[in-house]
């Protein structure tokens, strides 16, 4: 069963501070997502006395979200200053450095501030085409519909970018083979890296594997106007965007500091998946970012030994939605083994042949034929 985002925030919105005002009326939580069954947030507070004081908070909230239908596992993160700390001057957030040269240099640049003043959306120099590829929910494949299709279209003669923003869990260094550090030589822009034609920048090349990533809203803002406008990205005819499941910061960031050229939404064929994906569809619409199209993941299954086809989440439903809506659809992409595999070993499937890559094919023929790539 999905978990309604609306619905969760509302079944914590009245528990009571210890000052008397409720939690809503706090305005504390910051970076409430779902993925699939968990359901992840920060409570921000001034400092550690509040944040000591607020135990009996945090230990309610979790009690009312974990009694939910559908909610397996709720993760609460307290954040506030270290004792006798003040806000970092301007210039000096805290945050994951990008160091200058090799593992033991100071760091040179900070990822992870607050976000600054910006007089609208801006273009990326050089770049010409955003396109954020979203889904409603975890699950359905969304990253390696991105990996895949940066390559396809870089194998078509596309100069292409792809930028993850899945601040939480960001998987693209893996499925791209990348493992180093970005370079920042004047302290001020971060060089990205490159893998399989594609320029590449993610939070996850600054990490330690399996380090996580514990930030406020207004941190994951910041970090996402950073890596759109601090990353020297080159002469781009477009750049992919990786986004995070569900409709939060990031997504809100990504359209109020970027002009962006339209979505794609990404969904698996069965019931509960398009329920999410509406939901991202009506976001995109709300930050007025055009919705250039939807695609079916993990559409069909292909028995290796019989050749029998099977659709084990359904088939077509992605295809009757977009129908629905009135939205193009871009294809449909199977469900193979060897996706899995080529993700995991950091050599996306559209990189070589067979029916996976040719599907990736086509739908970049079919986006670059669109103007849109």
């Amino acid at each position: 069963m999905s978990v309604n985002r609306e619905a969760a925030l509302r079944e914590i919105s009245e528990i009571l501070m210890p000052d008397g005002k409720t939690l809503e009326q706090a305005d504390i939580v910051r970076a409430f997502s779902i993925d699939g069954a968990t359901i992840r947030f920060v409570l921000e507070v001034p400092d550690a006395d509040a944040a000591r004081a607020l135990s009996a908070v945090e230990a309610e909230a979790k009690r009312r979200l974990q009694a939910l239908p559908g909610v397996e596992k709720v993760q609460i993160v307290m954040t506030a200053p270290a004792a006798r700390q003040t806000r970092p001057p301007q210039g000096q957030p805290q945050g994951q450095p990008v160091r200058s040269s090799g593992e033991g240099g100071p760091p040179s640049l900070q990822i992870g501030r607050h976000p600054t003043a910006q007089a609208g959306p801006q273009p990326i120099p050089g770049v010409k085409n955003i396109i954020a590829i979203g889904s409603g929910k975890g699950g359905v494949g969304k990253s390696t519909v991105t990996s895949n299709l940066a390559v396809a279209l870089a194998k078509a003669g596309r100069k292409v970018g792809l930028l993850d923003a899945d601040i939480y869990g960001p998987s693209q260094p893996r499925m791209m083979g990348l493992s180093g550090r970005p370079a920042s030589p004047d302290g001020q822009r971060i060089e990205p890296l490159h893998a399989h034609g594609v320029t590449v920048m993610s939070i996850g090349l600054m990490l330690k594997e399996g380090e996580a990533v514990v930030w406020r809203g207004p941190m994951l803002m910041g970090a996402m106007q950073q890596l759109l406008q601090q990353v020297n990205w080159g002469e781009l005819d477009v750049l992919l965007i990786d986004l995070p499941p569900g409709t939060g910061d990031v997504q809100l960031s990504l359209c109020q500091k970027a002009q962006v050229t339209g979505a794609i939404i990404v969904s698996t064929p069965q019931d509960v998946a398009l329920l999410d994906a509406r939901r991202a569809i009506d976001m995109f619409n709300k930050l007025k970012a055009p919705v250039l199209g939807l695609i079916e993941n993990m559409s069909t299954y292909t028995c290796p030994n019989c050749g029998h086809e099977a659709h084990l989440f359904g088939h077509g439903g992605v295809a009757a939605e977009a129908q629905q809506l009135g939205l193009p659809f871009l294809g449909e992409l199977p469900l193979q083994l060897e996706v899995r595999l080529a993700g995991d070993s950091g050599k996306p499937a559209a990189l070589g042949e067979g029916a996976v890559a040719d599907a990736y094919a086509r739908l970049a023929d079919r986006l670059i034929k669109g103007g849109i790539a």
